[in-house]
């Protein structure tokens, strides 16, 4: 394997000097969180052999007494022991700290190893920092440690957490060449779930091909990353070729591949692949998987999607009796079923159960079941539940000012529905899209154009597009001014 220096960001260098531990304050960080810790320890001198519970840690606090503890400790507790209390403070999500006191360590002479080094560069690419991330890269190779493929599947993380494809893709891409590492699954797992994630579901299947084609092959981890995301691309065709190939190869699904073969199903073509949906649930038990909370919220939304109103509820009793809770978007499904189903009242009922229990404190319960009402011609119940929001400590957001908005421009109540836009932005909250749609539409409804031009007017100003049905609407308001 070739090792090659990865030095061509700015960050690495300045003025021709390594400066990750230039300080802009002479206030070393020990004096911090001196003040900061309330209760002193005692002085340990260089006969005292310092104790070292890292086990003890609970919380920030503990752990600046035990750093300063060992920072006192003649001669100072080994590299390994720094280490880990770094590690710890990474578990206890303080990375900051973690970050601040491997500075430290590195200004108190004590020596670090790549291990360390991993683990701050870490703590950077977890606090958002990716680009201080490279800096410890570059400081592998100023004190010629050889970075490992944990290190750069570490950097490669921290980008694709920040959204930073075209970085994470061009490192990658050097590692590749260059040979800076030695590849394997994990880090080809990193690189295929941040494809998958950021929309770039058709490199990360090349991806998959060229792994099945290379030397380290993909496991069920990287084929049900890709299955998933084709299925929410509704790329159902795709999706099972992958399966087909994962299959041939002698690899078995798993309940989050099967979870997300059927959350395909039924959102690409309910009406259609419900069936086989359901099959694909039934036959999981018999091939040793027990289908978990998902695989039943994504096949109890794909009933109540094809209109299979009683098999849904009898698929949420069956979820229960099996010894599973539902969680917040079992509900939601389960609340927007009902409602979409014309089972209003029983979906009202729910909603009263969730509140005994004191489980209602959702905004998309509440805007579910506006929606529900909106539709169902009782607008004023959906008003009073509106109404009800600040009262138990809800703020109304866009969506719920879009539904209400909607069920006043659909009973042609428009002078309402521009007194709730006018509220909407009052109260800090910016029009959507599917306001301006909304709110357009219901003027083109009761047949006041020159309304619906001047919201279609701000809209375009706002960089808002007309969505199909209210291009049909707007063709067919002023068809008849052009023929005439």
């Amino acid at each position: 394997m070739k090792t090659r220096v990865l030095i061509s960001s700015p960050i690495f260098h300045q003025s021709g000097t390594f400066n990750l531990f230039r300080r802009s304050s002479p206030l070393h960080f020990l004096a911090v969180f001196r003040y900061l810790v309330t209760k002193s320890t005692a002085n340990c001198n260089s006969r005292e052999k310092t104790k070292l519970d890292l086990g003890n840690i609970n919380g920030l606090d503990d752990a600046l007494r035990l750093f300063e503890k060992m920072t006192k400790a003649r001669p100072f507790p080994s590299f390994k022991q720094f280490t880990q209390l770094l590690s710890r403070l990474v578990n206890l999500k303080e990375y900051s700290a973690s970050i601040l006191l491997f500075k430290d360590i590195c200004n108190l002479g004590v020596s670090v190893d790549e291990y360390t080094m991993n683990v701050a560069m870490n703590s950077y690419c977890l606090s958002n920092r990716a680009d201080c991330g490279l800096s410890i890269l570059a400081l592998f190779f100023k004190r010629g440690s050889v970075p490992t493929v944990v290190t750069f599947n570490t950097l490669l993380k921290g980008l694709f957490r920040e959204k930073k494809i075209a970085e994470a893709q061009e490192l990658f891409t050097k590692i590749v060449r260059e040979e800076l590492c030695d590849l394997d699954v994990i880090i080809y797992g990193t690189v295929i779930d941040g494809l998958c994630k950021s929309g770039n579901t058709k490199l990360a299947v090349e991806l998959l091909g060229v792994m099945e084609e290379g030397s380290c092959k993909p496991n069920i981890n990287a084929y049900t990353m890709v299955i998933d995301a084709l299925c929410k691309d509704r790329m159902m065709d795709s999706a099972l070729n992958v399966f087909d190939r994962m299959s041939e190869r002698g690899i078995a699904p798993d309940v989050v591949t099967c979870s997300a073969l059927i959350c395909g199903y039924c959102k690409t073509y309910p009406d259609v692949m419900i069936d086989n949906a359901v099959h694909l649930f039934r036959a999981m038990p018999v091939k040793g998987l027990n289908p978990n909370l998902v695989t039943y919220s994504s096949l109890l939304q794909g009933l109540f999607l094809s209109g299979r109103f009683s098999s849904a509820l009898e698929l949420f009793d069956e979820l229960r009796s099996v010894g599973l809770k539902p969680n917040f978007h079992t509900y939601c499904v389960l609340l927007d079923g009902l409602c979409k189903n014309d089972r209003v009242e029983e979906a009202l009922s729910l909603f009263d159960e969730l509140k005994r229990k004191g489980e209602n404190r959702h905004i998309s319960y509440y805007g579910i079941i506006m929606d529900g009402l909106c539709k169902a011609n009782r607008l004023d119940q959906a008003r009073g539940i509106f109404s009800e929001l600040p009262c138990i400590g809800l703020e109304p957001n866009v969506v719920t000012y879009n539904i209400l908005i909607n069920g006043c421009c659909q009973n042609g109540l428009l002078d309402e529905a521009k007194d709730l836009f006018l509220k909407m932005e009052q109260a800090g909250l910016l029009p959507d899209c599917v306001t301006y749609n909304i709110i357009v539409q219901g003027y083109l409804k009761s047949g006041e154009f020159d309304g619906a031009v001047k919201f279609l007017e701000e809209m375009s100003a706002k960089g808002f597009s007309q969505d199909s049905s209210t291009f049909t609407m707007m063709l067919q308001s002023t068809s008849p001014k052009l023929v005439s």
